[in-house]
């Protein structure tokens, strides 16, 4: 029962988004909590999976306060950073550094919508060099963001291009979920991710494909260039500064803002200190430099914090949903019951088929849970059948990836629906089916090189 009411959470949440019900923030604090409650009052919540199995008090409303605490922990410093980076963006648009350089992009691609959908590919895949899809979001979507605007191209597609880029490119050795899957089977992270290369190299390819076939997309729906568009950078909701307004722009600190820009984009990259720190040092910088005085500087931070503040509370509210779901043992419930429905027949192929539903699965399992919770479940499994645990892993690591960063249930998702203003709803609708597209034929290809075996 315990996964059957994890399953429900995560249904009703997902009806409410995509009927667009409420907002994203109310449904992940309302849900979980009211079932919870239910589980918790009615008995079907035992002791000992209270506390991460430390048997406490009996349940009360002072235990889902727990689980809620320590929930909210695991996204508070995804939320510091959204607000930090979508503040110091906003700034640099204020000051008139992305007038310029989407002129110039502008001016290079023309009319070319493809060659942009390539280009947004590759930042994409190169930013998640990495492994981080915070940072990968956050010099992926500022950078592309305004050029999208200028050929009037969907924000929709901009998130689909990135996602299924940093999918890709998150199969890395260094990456979180191959690291996890390796500990898991105890194999070196390197040498499960030499069994994957090819089936990344064809996921490669793949990207690429899928943002021709988008820019194709989006020439057919009216894209191109769009010469009396004034390009402004109004992520998070920030509102647009008119066409007119150029009092705010900074022309003579433009290659400082440059410079101040890069070296934040290179410290996160390379330098192992928090990210939201990063850019709450380079917001005060650019407050000090590009607008000195309080009344100036309290004037640019508030126009920009009802978009800032709006997205940081939907993370704090996915930290409520994952809090409860990980603390009361329902995520755990969840991946057992999800294994005991394969019928023995066909236990010989429970790798395929949990490679074929691990998309659809990443919108209920957040990454440690998958990988620590469903993973060593369907190992033991599949071992009775005679699937060796590599088979298990690649499948599960490579198919589960594809769908990484359109699950609600990974705080990078929503940093970057935030970047991009796309609802969390709209992406899971236009990047779905394509991204799940790219794991079932990856999954093929897997099985077509020998890679991923049946018993």
């Amino acid at each position: 029962m315990l996964g059957v009411f994890g399953f429900l959470i995560v249904g009703i949440i997902v009806f409410l988004l995509l009927k667009k019900i409420t907002v994203p923030s109310i449904a992940f604090i309302a849900v979980p909590t009211v079932i919870v409650l239910i589980a918790g009052y009615t008995g079907f919540l035992p002791e000992t999976a209270l506390m991460n199995g430390k048997v406490l008090e009996s349940f009360s409303f002072l235990t889902v306060g727990r689980f809620i605490k320590l929930g909210v922990r695991g996204t508070y410093e995804t939320a510091a950073l959204f607000i930090f980076s979508i503040t110091f963006f906003c700034l640099m648009d204020d000051a008139g550094v992305f007038d310029r350089i989407i002129g110039g992009l502008a001016k290079k691609a023309g009319n070319n919508v493809i060659l942009v959908c390539m280009l947004t590919t590759l930042i994409a895949m190169i930013g998640h060099l990495d492994g981080s899809g915070a940072s990968t979001f956050l010099i992926t979507i500022p950078a592309m963001y305004p050029v999208f605007k200028r050929l009037k191209m969907r924000n929709t597609s901009l998130m689909l291009i990135a996602t299924s880029a940093m999918g890709v490119m998150n199969l890395l050795p260094w990456g979180g979920p191959t690291l996890r899957a390796a500990s898991v089977i105890d194999m070196d992270a390197g040498e499960l991710w030499q069994s994957i290369l090819p089936m990344q190299g064809i996921g490669i390819v793949l990207a690429f494909a899928v943002s021709y076939l988008v820019g194709r997309r989006e020439i057919s729906n009216g894209a191109g260039y769009d010469p009396d568009y004034t390009p402004v950078l109004s992520a998070g909701g920030a509102p647009e500064r008119s066409a007119g307004d150029k009092s705010f722009q900074r022309p003579k600190l433009f290659w400082f803002n440059i410079a101040l820009t890069l070296g934040a984009v290179a410290t996160l990259c390379f330098v192992k200190i928090p990210a939201f720190y990063i850019f709450m040092i380079a917001t005060a910088i650019t407050l000090l430099v590009n607008y000195p005085g309080g009344k100036l500087q309290s004037a640019r931070v508030g126009a920009h914090a009802k978009g800032a503040m709006m997205m940081a509370s939907t993370l704090l509210a996915a930290g409520v949903l994952l809090g409860i779901l990980r603390q009361s043992g329902m995520m755990d419930a969840m991946g057992g019951t999800l294994v005991s429905v394969i019928p023995p027949f066909l236990g010989p192929y429970t790798a395929i088929i949990i490679g074929i539903f691990s998309a659809p699965l990443a919108l209920a399992f957040d990454t440690d849970s998958y990988y620590y919770g469903v993973l060593p479940v369907v190992v033991k499994v599949a071992e009775a059948y005679g699937v060796p645990p590599v088979a298990v892993a690649i499948t599960m690591v490579v198919c589960r990836n594809l769908a990484c960063f359109i699950s609600p249930m990974v705080p990078a998702t929503l940093l970057g629906c935030g970047l991009a203003e796309v609802e969390i709803n709209e992406h899971i609708k236009t990047a779905f089916f394509w991204v799940w597209g790219m794991s079932m034929i990856m999954l093929v290809s897997g099985v077509l090189l020998g890679i991923i075996s049946t018993g």
